[in-house]
């Protein structure tokens, strides 16, 4: 009894999956670079759409920040009108409160003054007023001192600044007399105390 051997050649069919595997690695190769490209190109979109929304927020930004740099200098210049506004305000106010106190002052020094006291200058600077004059006696500028502290209305806190032996006197008098120079500052007016009172803030 004889076998008989069959004999396959399979170089044919090794080389037909070689060039099977080689399709499928060009293939899935170009599939990844295409989808490489792809991502590539999707991300680049995405980025460049927020670079491009925040240079739109940032332009936004910088235009309202002229805007409000514009506002700003309005209202500064606002608040400087109204500052020149309320210093002529007060400087009105001041004058008016203020407008009576020769008045004042020329009334007290006519009661304050006692006999025997002559009046030369009455120089007045803001509430300070400077007076020289002669007098009798020196008792006679203790007293006009006296009643400037005690029974002046308006004029307070009187100093004397110098006292000596007159080398001149006024026309008509025979008699020695004395220089003397004194300060005193003279009280708010009427007035002057009722626009602080009104420019005082209540209080709560």
């Amino acid at each position: 009894m004889s076998v008989s051997r069959i004999r396959v050649n399979l170089l044919p069919h090794r080389a037909e999956r070689r060039e099977r595997q080689k399709r499928a690695f060009f293939f899935f190769t170009a599939v990844s670079l295409l989808v490489g490209a792809g991502l590539v190109v999707t991300v680049w979109s995405v980025l460049q759409g927020q670079i491009t929304s925040q240079r739109e927020r940032n332009d936004f930004i910088t235009a309202e920040n002229r805007k409000l740099d514009l506002q700003i200098r309005e209202i500064a210049t606002l608040r400087q009108e109204i500052e020149a506004l309320r210093a002529r305000q007060r400087a009105v106010e001041d004058l008016q409160a203020d407008r009576n106190q020769p008045v004042y002052l020329m009334d007290e020094l006519t009661r304050q003054v006692p006999e025997g006291i002559y009046l030369r200058a009455v120089k007045q600077d803001g509430r300070k007023v400077n007076v020289a004059g002669w007098a009798a006696s020196n008792e006679r500028v203790s007293e006009f001192l006296r009643n400037l502290q005690a029974n002046s209305k308006f004029l307070e806190r009187p100093e004397l600044v110098e006292i000596r032996l007159s080398t001149q006197q006024p026309p008509g008098v025979q008699r020695r007399l004395f220089d003397f120079s004194l300060n005193f500052a003279m009280k708010p007016t009427p007035e002057r105390a009722q626009l602080q009172q009104a420019q005082t803030p209540a209080k709560k």
